[in-house]
């Protein structure tokens, strides 16, 4: 699999970046490679309804809430985009932090589901979508499994919505294939700052 040449350069077409693909990709763990090594670059943090994970912080993974709370979100069109994932807890981007980061000229990352990043596209069409994929449909499976953070039931419901998230690529501007976290995070920022970087010859 190859990166894909966007049809425009990323630079000076847009400071925000969308980062989205398919279930257990690794989009959480190459966002926060990018925030451990590139403190210039904002990244969006989602609120969620879902249980936080060991190890995860409130307001630095997601904010998490409760359904009143998303509820009063929706209502007041606070949410960028918001969408339901695997049939079970929403999560969203909140507007304002968003705004306020580009009002200051940052660049900025959002890492969104499949669903979210359709909905920033409609709302926000010149911004730079990138999708992160595996290296193949078996490492993703072996990934998924082996973080063992779901029961039976819901890897079942999240490889189905893999599958149709791996078919939805070619929507998106550019591809980086995340096959070592480090290496993938360098190569998303390189897009972020108009300096794509030619595929790995494994990738040809």
């Amino acid at each position: 699999m190859s990166s894909t040449v966007p049809q425009q350069p990323a630079v000076g077409r847009t400071r925000l970046t969308v980062l989205a693909g398919p279930t257990a990709v690794g989009k959480g763990s190459v966002s926060a490679d990018i925030r451990a090594h590139h403190p210039e670059i904002w990244i969006s943090v989602s609120a969620t309804t879902r249980a936080p994970r060991p190890g995860e912080v409130d307001g630095v993974h997601y904010w998490f809430v409760s359904d009143e709370e998303f509820d009063r979100l929706v209502a007041e069109d606070a949410l960028l985009e918001w969408a339901v994932v695997h049939g079970t807890a929403r999560y969203g981007t909140p507007r304002a932090a968003v705004e306020e980061a580009l009002a200051g000229g940052r660049l900025a990352l959002l890492e969104i589901d499949l669903q979210g990043a359709r909905q920033v596209r409609e709302r926000m069409p010149d911004a730079f979508f990138c999708f992160l994929a595996p290296p193949s449909w078996e490492e993703l499976v072996r990934r998924l499994v082996g973080r063992g953070t779901e029961s039976k039931e819901e890897r079942a419901r999240r490889l189905e919505t893999a599958r149709l998230e791996m078919a939805a690529e070619p929507e998106f501007d550019a591809v980086v294939v995340n096959r070592e976290i480090h290496a993938a995070a360098e190569e998303l920022v390189a897009w972020m700052t108009g300096q794509p970087r030619p595929p790995a010859p494994d990738d040809l």
